[in-house]
């Protein structure tokens, strides 16, 4: 009876062990998928100038600790930015093989170089370009801008 018993409660911190296990690495992607959406996502905005680089990567905390080189705003949905997701798999720029890629309307903003945090400037260009963007997940949901 003892031994049942002792077996059941292994059984049972193995099972619980595994399940957070299993929970840990989906609490990683999905903050990946936050941080890809606060650095790049910008459904409403039409981008396009000077002031809106200055202004947005302000607001998404890109300026705080330094100036960030370089960032891209995709202009888009998430649906229609997640559906690139669904397109054959290429490789990144890391050499991993979950990068996919579509065409999406975007705005590009790349700092002076002669600004210091937090007030960083930044020169805006937009277009409607190809870009590629690392999935993962079960479904599949953006994580990373790879260019």
């Amino acid at each position: 009876m003892a031994l049942q018993k002792t077996l059941s409660l292994l059984l049972l911190l193995l099972l619980t062990l595994l399940g957070l296990g299993l929970v840990q690495p989906s609490y990683g992607q999905d903050r990946m998928h936050q941080r890809f959406l606060r650095q790049h996502v910008d459904p409403n905005g039409a981008g396009g100038n000077d002031g809106y680089c200055n202004i947005m990567m302000q607001r998404r905390k890109m300026t705080s600790h330094h100036c960030k080189h370089f960032n891209t705003f995709i202009h888009e949905n998430i649906w229609n930015i997640r559906s690139i997701c669904s397109t054959t798999n290429i490789q990144c720029k890391n050499g991993k093989m979950n990068c996919h890629e579509g065409v999406m309307h975007v705005t590009d903003c790349r700092e002076t170089g002669s600004s210091k945090a937090p007030n960083c400037r930044y020169r805006a260009m937009t277009s409607t370009r190809r870009v590629v963007i690392a999935c993962e997940g079960n479904p599949e949901v953006p994580v990373h801008f790879d260019r």
